[in-house]
């Protein structure tokens, strides 16, 4: 009897730990995908500057809208949180639309190879950050089913796992594609 007592604990130890790095792994997940969120939209700000020294040229008079993409663009890389970040992303998206929508009106800048290849690595940005979005809040939610199914719930109030945000954007003009095509 004292045999099947210890086989008993000892499974119930082992499953106690599958349980508990299984939810390490699934916060690990999540943190790795928001990292890969993080890098592409680096790689966004980092098109942004360009993108605008290239039509400053062309659109002198159009310097609100241009300060516009600047100031979204810092208020995003400020961003810290997820819910932060994809209020910011929403304004972002919102003043880039303006952008191009503006600078279909210069027919010599929408022919200008400078910007046609930035339209091509933006338009490419822009993909993988939907897929990186898409990711990301797959994972999330794979990782915050854990958290409130029985019994892991138990164990994860317990180990200090905290519920993690998707990335959702507030604003309905921020779902919106990005229009980079002239």
């Amino acid at each position: 009897m004292g045999w099947i007592l210890l086989i008993v604990v000892v499974l119930l130890l082992f499953w106690v730990i599958g349980m508990y790095n299984k939810l390490v792994a699934l916060r690990q997940e999540t943190r790795n995908a928001w990292a890969q969120i993080d890098v592409q939209l680096k790689r966004r700000y980092d098109l942004i500057p360009n993108l605008v020294e290239t039509v400053k040229g062309y659109m002198k008079h159009e310097q609100e809208t241009l300060e516009k993409v600047i100031k979204a663009r810092n208020a995003a890389l400020s961003a810290s949180s997820v819910r932060d970040k994809a209020a910011a992303e929403g304004q972002v998206s919102a003043a880039l639309g303006s952008f191009f929508a503006l600078a279909e009106s210069y027919p010599e800048l929408k022919s200008n190879e400078n910007m046609l290849s930035l339209q091509e690595e933006l338009k490419s940005t822009e993909n993988k950050i939907a897929f990186a979005r898409q990711y990301y809040n797959n994972v999330v939610t794979q990782y915050n089913t854990k958290l409130e199914s029985f019994p892991t719930n138990i164990l994860a109030s317990s180990g200090g796992f905290q519920k993690a945000d998707l990335f959702e954007l507030d604003e309905p003009a921020a779902r919106d594609a990005v229009k980079v095509q002239f």
